[in-house]
């Protein structure tokens, strides 16, 4: 005799609801990042701060490399669609997009970018953002030796980032969108500069 297989139900209320407690769970880490800059991240303090209880979220977020996780990518999505380059045409067109978007969650960037769990989130998201940018300068870089294709991809990957975006605001006065074009300028500049080293001008290059 086959035993029937109990099938679990979830609800579309139950599941709007979980999703509502993760917003809040991730709208509170952001708030604590702004708030209190020199705070270790814990798990007491987030749930204090979104108003539930220490094991829902552990429930939604096991562990603190999740919720960093979970973290940083609803903050993206917050920023721009993308902020991170798919192939060589969107390093040349993004750059003032995302740092526009920049502008507008100005104090949850610089936390990311000042404070200890900001930081750790950056590290952890570091080796995706490296591989994103290798595969978006893949033919630019394609015939170089090993060395100077590292060079381009850490030079690009520093120019769009959310340091150079902080760097331009505070010492040139300029607005995400004013610094995200001179990004997108120096890059066109460096890939340029790849191509003729390489004798391959002309290639890859907008028409």
């Amino acid at each position: 005799m086959n035993t029937p297989v109990m099938r679990r139900y979830e609800s579309p209320l139950r599941r709007a609801q979980a999703e509502e407690t993760r917003r809040l769970i991730l709208a509170a880490v952001g708030r604590l990042f702004e708030s209190a800059p020199g705070q270790v991240l814990s798990f007491d303090a987030v749930a204090a701060e979104a108003g539930v209880q220490r094991r829902t979220v552990f429930r939604h977020f096991p562990t603190k490399d999740d919720l960093l996780a979970a973290f940083w990518a609803w903050m993206n999505r917050g920023v721009a669609l993308r902020t991170w380059p798919e192939n060589e045409a969107d390093l040349l067109a993004m750059p003032p997009v995302t740092f526009a978007g920049f502008d507008r969650q100005e104090g949850l960037i610089r936390a990311a970018l000042e404070t200890p769990a900001g930081r750790e989130m950056r590290r952890q998201a570091n080796p995706e953002r490296q591989a994103a940018f290798r595969r978006s300068l893949a033919d630019a870089t394609r015939g170089r030796d090993p060395r100077r294709a590292r060079q381009a991809e850490a030079v690009i990957q520093l120019l769009y980032s959310a340091t150079a975006w902080q760097s331009l605001r505070d010492n040139w006065d300029m607005t995400g969108a004013e610094a995200g074009e001179a990004v997108a300028w120096a890059i066109g500049e460096l890939l340029a500069a790849l191509r003729r080293e390489a004798g391959r001008e002309g290639e890859g290059e907008p028409g």
